[in-house]
């Protein structure tokens, strides 16, 4: 009688890297979520592709891409082996391990911190790591993060993902400009006053300009802040004009130290995307992501 089925299931350690390469994206990626040397994952993969007798990935100059076969063994794999890696872990004593947060600074500072601090305050532990969305989904691939509050939805199905909500951009500047708020404000009635930007190419104001104005932005910025609530800060103290996302300045606004220069029913949006780590979903990412959902359900 074989020792193995048709998949040629011998040994499931390889099925455990295989998923992880899967999931990762790339066998560095991998070596790093499993503890282990980069030239041990090859050897693992290539041992398995031997067995199942086709390749499972293709080499690229950076990372792996799955292929058909690969895809429709991660799908029957993937539940058992997270099953069994959940049973082990329960069995092991000693304080739940933090769960581990990624997002814009921006976002984590005004609504996610502050949505999560009672349950911190009841025991639950949290480690917060700010940064861009492809920096931050690349941890979460490697295993260095749990959860990610990600502006880029992750591309194939290796990634959990789902909408969290829409953030809305308006465009602001402090009443001591003189700038009379208007639906219709012409771009001429403002192209006078400082750009304050969070880029030098003006990524955010650029997309405003064509969304709402439907015209190119060419100006160069007056102030560059990589930082949204310093931009926020600045237009506060008079320094010009900035578009936002309203939740970030929804104080400003609402005591007038801010005011919206073109309200509109068609604002540009930028969707957010609760993005968590592969395999069993653990109590304390699951409230995490809740509680996210609850602190922005009133927009």
């Amino acid at each position: 009688m074989s020792d193995r089925n048709s998949d040629g299931l011998q040994d499931v350690a390889l099925w455990r890297t295989f998923l992880a390469a899967y999931r990762a994206g790339s066998v560095s990626a991998a070596a790093r979520m499993l503890g282990l040397a980069q030239s041990s994952v090859t050897t693992q993969l290539q041992a398995l592709e031997r067995s199942i007798g086709e390749p499972l990935f293709v080499r690229l100059p950076r990372g792996i891409r799955p292929t058909s076969r690969a895809d429709e063994l991660a799908e029957r794999v993937a539940d058992p082996l997270d099953a069994l890696a959940a049973a082990v872990g329960t069995a092991s004593a000693g304080p739940q391990p933090a769960v581990r947060l990624g997002g814009a600074a921006e976002f984590l500072a005004r609504v996610g911190v502050p949505s999560i601090a009672p349950a911190v305050a009841d025991g639950l532990r949290l480690t917060v790591t700010t940064g861009l969305a492809d920096d931050l989904l690349a941890q979460l691939r490697a295993g260095s993060l749990d959860v990610v509050v990600s502006a880029v939805r992750p591309r194939g199905r290796a990634l959990p993902a789902s909408a969290l909500c829409d953030e809305e951009f308006v465009l602001v500047a402090a009443p001591s400009l003189g700038v009379a708020p208007s639906r219709g404000l012409p771009p001429a009635d403002i192209e006078h006053l400082p750009l304050l930007a969070y880029a030098q190419d003006l990524p955010i104001l650029r997309r405003y300009w064509r969304h709402v104005f439907g015209i190119r932005l060419d100006r160069e910025p007056a102030l560059i802040a990589p930082d949204l609530r310093a931009l926020a800060a600045a237009a506060v103290a008079g320094a010009g004009i900035t578009v936002l996302p309203s939740y970030l300045i929804a104080g400003e606004l609402d005591d007038g130290r801010l005011t919206v220069l073109r309200p509109t029913d068609d604002p540009p949006i930028n969707t957010l995307h609760v993005v968590r780590r592969p395999g069993p979903l653990t109590e304390e990412v699951a409230a995490v992501e809740r509680m996210l959902r609850d602190a922005v359900s009133a927009w």
